[in-house]
């Protein structure tokens, strides 16, 4: 069954120039003129950052924006909390227009409701960890002790227990990084904007935040707008994705769905390279298992979890219990399973 839809981006335009207003409708708010359409406004001059974008972000999911460098995905995400003001469109929280809000109002929605990570860590260097966490919950006018309480959850809960008086300067990449993670959660969102917050770790540290990350998101099931350039990160943490490129929409599905059916070229140039090991997930190698057949004293691993990931866990035990995202059993996977879907997978694709 489909979740309830959490955050719902409708037809969002962002355009840069003499005079945006005039592609659009402003009586409607969110119809472009019939003769206006991101060609002929890039023809006139103007820069169309993101045109026609629409989608939405289901409760507890995981949605990744994926391009190049300009594609737009940064524009889209800051347009969604308003950072950037939309030239034209909805973005619904709720079912409520953040476009309609005005700047009080906005203001007590990101204070409460939003949690944002940016690439740059952004973290106060005069604060230690604890104080630096604790900051957005003083500006809500939280008391001390409540707001030190909720930091120290968070902190707990992203691994900086004993770091709480370090500063900064005193902390690695990675745990900067976990500081400003544990600083957005700490208001305890309803959505969360991360815009590649793992792009400027090196690779050990980077691997290790994405399994942070989604150790996190197994525990809080936060509903998550996540912007990547790189694709293997989308494809293991994604539970949908939009590729994009010149400010519009070019692909959306499952991690799979692109691999599969790429809508282009474009969309094929990312997925080129990606091994299968990394396509398949543990749920597509499982086989189902009876009231006889539990897998009891067996390893547990999540549905998503890929067959990179899944091969050193059989490589120490005959088989793995393979749980759904609502924690029920899916049934038991083992070598054997995992060998048979790689064969029919190089068949299929000729190799």
């Amino acid at each position: 069954m489909e979740k309830p839809i959490k955050l719902s981006c409708r037809n969002v335009w962002k355009v840069y120039g003499d005079s945006p207003d005039r592609f659009f409708d402003q009586g409607a708010g969110t119809v472009p003129d019939p003769d206006a359409h991101a060609g002929g406004i890039r023809e006139s001059g103007h820069i169309v950052a993101c045109g026609d974008v629409s989608f939405d972000v289901h409760v507890g999911e995981i949605f990744v924006i994926m391009g190049l460098s300009g594609s737009g995905k940064s524009t889209v995400v800051r347009c969604l909390s308003r950072l950037v003001e939309p030239t034209a469109g909805e973005v619904l929280l709720d079912g409520e227009d953040l476009l309609k809000k005005n700047a009080a109002e906005l203001i007590d929605i990101r204070r409460h409701k939003m949690g944002m990570v940016f690439q740059s860590f952004g973290l106060l260097p005069h604060l230690n960890v604890i104080d630096n966490i604790a900051f957005p919950l003083k500006l809500q006018g939280l008391g001390v002790a409540e707001r030190r309480q909720r930091a120290q959850r968070v902190i707990d809960l992203v691994g900086l227990t004993g770091r709480e008086k370090s500063y900064p300067r005193q902390l690695s990449g990675g745990q900067q990084q976990r500081v400003g993670i544990a600083r957005s959660l700490a208001v305890e969102p309803d959505i969360w904007f991360l815009d590649e917050p793992f792009s400027a770790l090196d690779p050990l540290i980077r691997r290790e935040m994405q399994n942070e990350f989604l150790s996190i998101q197994n525990q809080l099931h936060k509903s998550i707008v996540f912007i990547t350039h790189d694709f293997l990160e989308a494809l293991r943490i994604a539970d949908r994705m939009m590729i994009m490129k010149d400010g519009q929409i070019v692909q959306m599905g499952t991690p799979a769905e692109l691999i599969v059916s790429p809508a282009d070229d474009y969309v094929a140039d990312f997925t080129n390279d990606v091994p299968v090991t990394r396509v398949l997930t543990a749920r597509s190698v499982v086989r189902a298992t009876d009231e006889s057949d539990r897998g009891e004293g067996l390893p547990e691993v999540d549905e998503k979890c890929c067959i990179e990931d899944l091969l050193p866990v059989l490589a120490e035990a005959p088989g793995v219990r393979v749980r759904a995202e609502d924690g029920t059993s899916l049934g038991i996977a083992t070598a054997e399973n995992v060998i048979r879907a790689l064969a029919r997978e190089s068949t299929a694709d000729g190799r």
